[in-house]
């Protein structure tokens, strides 16, 4: 299963600082059975992000993975980037990991991430906090395997 983990951040895309959540976002979905082709850093820039998702989905990733640009801040745009691309939304993917998320931070609330499904590509918006990716990404992991295999079975309207 093709994956692409994007972290979102400006600070880091500039290259003030290193990518913990990223990398470890990658080792993880390693060891959930995917296969990471790409790691990167883009800009909080809606248009950046708009473009790459577009890029990857257009690629056949099955799975685009994104950490940061949840928050409050008028420059966490990952949401709305995400939204201009999918067809439709997955939220119980967010509902989920909201819940686990609250189980070990109450500020959790305050995360906007989106999941939704462009093509057959699921794509997932993660806090961009290392520990939030921790605790909110084995909710995630063991569905998995399961969205990646009906995310590729044909559309059986598609058949006479």
């Amino acid at each position: 299963m093709r994956t692409a983990v994007l972290t979102i951040s400006t600070t880091l895309a500039a290259g003030a600082g290193e990518d913990r959540s990223g990398p470890r976002l990658a080792e993880l979905l390693t060891e959930a059975g995917c296969a990471v082709d790409a790691v990167e850093v883009l800009p909080d820039d809606r248009a950046a992000i708009e473009a790459r998702l577009r890029e990857l989905v257009a690629e056949d990733v099955r799975f685009i993975i994104t950490t940061g640009g949840t928050g409050l801040t008028p420059d966490d745009v990952t949401p709305e980037a995400t939204r201009a691309v999918i067809e439709r939304e997955a939220p119980a993917i967010q509902q989920a990991m909201l819940i686990e998320g609250l189980r070990h931070q109450p500020l959790a609330l305050l995360s906007r991430g989106v999941s939704g499904i462009a093509g057959r590509t699921l794509i997932v918006n993660l806090p961009g906090n290392p520990q939030a990716i921790e605790q909110t990404f084995p909710v995630l992991a063991p569905a998995l395997r399961h969205a990646g295999a009906t995310l590729t079975r044909e559309d059986p309207r598609e058949r006479h």
